[in-house]
């Protein structure tokens, strides 16, 4: 039962990294045109 007061708070930092990551990604335009990737890989070659 001790290790929940372990677990716990890391999985909530752990969240908020992720939360922080994705907010960057959206943030720095990651996801504006996503389309011209894909038809980027698909016309390569």
């Amino acid at each position: 039962m001790d290790i929940l007061y372990l677990l716990i708070p890391l999985s909530v930092v752990l969240v908020l990294f992720v939360l922080a990551g994705l907010w960057w990604a959206v943030y720095r335009g990651q996801f504006e045109n996503v389309d011209q990737e894909a038809e980027r890989i698909l016309k390569d070659g």
